[in-house]
């Protein structure tokens, strides 16, 4: 039983009998009536056990964006329905405007809609929906909470895609669609055209320029149907908070950026996720696919707290391809982690392929470093700049190893990862 706001009144409303009539009988009297119209009123509310409710799927939104969730509310009783919904949620899902007033006649059913704006990526599930059916008076009510599983997905961001436009323009110009061609060791004859001004000399092409009777040189283009493997750790490092985000959706938004413009190279792209076991994967999906596939794999993921098992990860990995690859390394280069467990697998993964650690650095790490406001800061600036010289020599320890190491702030990170991609496709290095 529930009672409204509405009971209270009418017991307050008693005063005006008892100063007109001030006797104990006239008091018990209002007392009895009060209570009977609230009996009643529960009587002819209608049970909330006898409502069928029915949740639609709420489908995909991107983190930051905005969705929604539609409960059916059938009643299938003879009475007509006056109640109040609380449609509820986890709190990360950011549900707004969740309570609903709701009258619905006898044999009818109506729809309520709930706003959601998810603050944290991944399965945001729905709590139980609580029902409050009020009498024909208002004065009390029945209630009852129902389990009516819901979920919505948010997806990571992806704010690095701001960035794809000028990669892509580059991609074109390395690829020959503009009038820009490149030359380089390793990549693919494409064709012949007159020399211009500022061309390479080494590119001429002397058999066709004796047969045409002008200069012509030859054109590339960087090789195709490469591979890249993004290796996506998940550890414990992953779980560092820097700018108030977790390493792991930094890492994820590089991932998306270098996957989206390797597809359009016509590179193959595929993903593992995972820590001592691998929790998630995408192989094989096409170039319209591939993005889809990507975040939707990568939206459930969470930090787990245990080391990472690279030994398994490169398991994983030479399960995929056994020709030389283009293997990104998503992980942390945090001294401790690499030392004690990735260190012992690189040789395996350099002599195969070749390897790119991309790391998300914490810009805190530089502004500690140059304070010098008081004894504490001066402290911190001293710890700061130890944990940034033990980075740099792992760094180095790894470039010896045959690893190019990318250490970037957040929002540089993508950035960093997709012009190193660009480069060795200019070489031909792929």
């Amino acid at each position: 039983m529930a009672l409204t706001g509405r009971a209270p009144l009418a017991i307050l409303l008693g005063i005006v009998p008892v100063l007109l009539w001030p006797t104990g009988s006239t008091v018990l009297t209002w007392w009895a009536v009060v209570l009977l119209a609230v009996g009643l009123d529960l009587a002819l509310a209608v049970s909330p056990g006898r409502l069928v409710l029915e949740r639609r799927p709420s489908g995909q939104v991107r983190l930051g964006e905005a969705g929604e969730s539609t409960l059916l509310l059938a009643n299938p009783t003879r009475r007509r329905l006056r109640a109040v919904v609380r449609d509820g949620w986890q709190p990360s899902a950011g549900a707004a405007g969740e309570r609903h007033t709701v009258s619905v006649r006898a044999g009818e059913r109506t729809r309520v809609t709930t706003r959601l704006s998810p603050t944290r990526r991944g399965d945001r599930r729905a709590d139980r929906v609580t029902v409050r059916s009020l009498g024909p008076l208002g004065l009390a009510g029945r209630q009852r909470s129902l389990d009516v599983p819901g979920v919505i997905r948010a997806l990571p961001p992806f704010t690095s895609r701001k960035h794809l436009p000028s990669r892509l323009a580059t991609l074109r110009q390395l690829d020959g669609r503009s009038a820009v061609r490149v030359r380089g060791q390793g990549t693919e004859f494409d064709s012949l055209r007159d020399y211009v001004a500022g061309d390479d000399v080494r590119s001429i092409d002397w058999r066709a320029t004796a047969r045409r009777g002008g200069v012509v040189v030859r054109t590339w283009q960087p090789e195709r149907d490469r591979r890249v493997i993004l290796v996506l750790d998940t550890s414990r490092t992953s779980a560092g908070r820097v700018d108030d985000s977790p390493r792991l959706d930094a890492s994820m938004d590089a991932a998306l950026l270098l996957a989206a413009l390797a597809s359009r190279a016509g590179d193959r792209v595929d993903l593992l996720a995972g820590d001592r076991v691998v929790r998630a994967r995408v192989t094989g999906a096409s170039r319209t696919e591939l993005l889809g596939d990507l975040v939707s794999a990568m939206a459930p993921l969470e930090p787990a707290l245990l080391e990472a098992d690279w030994s398994a990860l490169a398991g994983a990995v030479g399960g995929l391809s056994r020709r030389r690859s283009l293997v990104v390394l998503l992980t942390s280069l945090e001294p401790a982690a690499v030392e004690e467990s990735l260190l012992p697998t690189l040789a395996t993964l350099t002599r195969h392929h070749r390897v790119v650690l991309a790391s998300v650095a914490d810009p805190e790490l530089a502004r500690m470093g140059r304070r010098r406001d008081s004894v504490e800061t001066v402290y911190d600036a001293a710890a700061a700049q130890r944990t940034t010289a033990l980075r740099e020599r792992t760094g180095e320890v790894l470039g010896r190893l045959g690893v190019h190491v990318l250490d970037a702030p957040p929002a540089d990170l993508p950035v960093a990862l997709t012009d190193h991609y660009l480069l060795l496709k200019s070489r031909g290095l792929l």
